[in-house]
């Protein structure tokens, strides 16, 4: 018999799962935190309970409810929203705009959407100030945005203006018909041309910051990659997301023993040193939501990782 813990994934908020024989009779408060870990309080927990944002069965329940095997756990994480998002005059790298989206090039550094540490200072900050409308699809905290790139890395970012084209170009991510290529430098010489990475991605159950590759509640991920330039002991690949996991190319550069330069997560503390991964999102393309028409659009990489490559051609 298994007796491994689940380990849940939370994914915009929510997580379902199967609870397993290691669970039985065990306290669904202590439960749910001994799965989210240190973010969450256990007394937080229980006013999610209290509130009806966990269920068992489809059914809510009291804290004090004691697990079965096989019993079904829904869990929504009730988002912690600024009183109000502020619009801030921040400079954009626009690319494209009109009345349903707007393509924009994010600098390293700049976080996508308010959440906690970060409530200001973001691109949706920024959007908010420049755009008279955005989509309210992702509610108040993620007005406009369809998809993310993470901090410190950079590059090509869709926002819809509108419900209607949030709802199309969200679809075309579903579908995975959007184009996401990105350039990376990564640690080694990767000795194949070209390749694919499939390996399934999940939390890393050793620390929640993190994702890795996993057979345990994980979804599908599949990066194809090329190889752009080789430096000897690092490597300019160019890579093509297929689907759009979290941290999705960091994890499964390091999976194949090639872990992005400047990765403070999945990276080597020996090399190059950089302010963030060297990760930039250079081609973005996708279906007008009301046109029908083929868009693409193309980002140099940024001035800092070009340097780093300078540097290398000229060792």
């Amino acid at each position: 018999m298994n007796t491994e813990k689940p380990f849940i994934d939370i994914e915009d908020g929510q997580a379902e799962w199967t609870a397993d024989a290691a669970s039985a009779k065990e306290r669904i408060d202590k439960h749910i935190k001994e799965q989210v870990g240190e973010e969450y309080s256990r007394s937080q927990i229980q006013l999610w309970i209290e509130r009806g944002d966990v269920l068992v069965n489809g059914a809510p329940i009291k804290a004090n409810y004691k697990l079965s095997e096989g019993d079904f756990v829904s869990l929504t994480i009730p988002e912690s929203e600024p009183a109000e998002i502020v619009p801030e005059d921040i400079p954009l790298d626009i690319y494209y705009e009109d009345g349903d989206v707007i393509v924009v090039n994010k600098v390293r550094g700049m976080v996508v959407h308010p959440a906690p540490g970060h409530a200001s200072g973001t691109l949706v900050n920024a959007l908010m100030f420049h755009c008279k409308d955005l989509s309210g699809i992702n509610g108040e905290l993620r007005p406009g945005i369809v998809h993310r790139i993470d901090k410190d890395t950079s590059g090509l970012l869709m926002a819809a203006k509108n419900d209607k084209a949030h709802a199309s170009l969200a679809a075309q991510l579903k579908e995975h018909s959007v184009t996401r290529k990105y350039f990376a430098l990564v640690h080694g010489n990767v000795s194949h041309d070209q390749g694919t990475v499939d390996a399934p991605i999940g939390r890393d159950p050793q620390d929640r910051k993190m994702y890795t590759v996993i057979e345990r509640n994980s979804k599908e991920a599949v990066t194809h990659f090329h190889v752009v330039e080789r430096f000897g002991d690092y490597t300019l690949l160019e890579l093509k997301l297929e689907t759009g996991r979290t941290h999705q190319i960091r994890v499964h550069m390091k999976f194949i023993g090639h872990p992005l330069v400047g990765d403070p997560l999945y990276g080597r503390s020996k090399g190059i040193k950089m302010d963030g991964q060297a990760l930039h999102a250079a081609v973005l393309g996708f279906v007008h939501p009301t046109t029908g028409e083929y868009l693409e659009f193309s980002a140099p990489i940024p001035d800092d990782m070009e340097e780093v490559l300078h540097a290398l051609r000229n060792r």
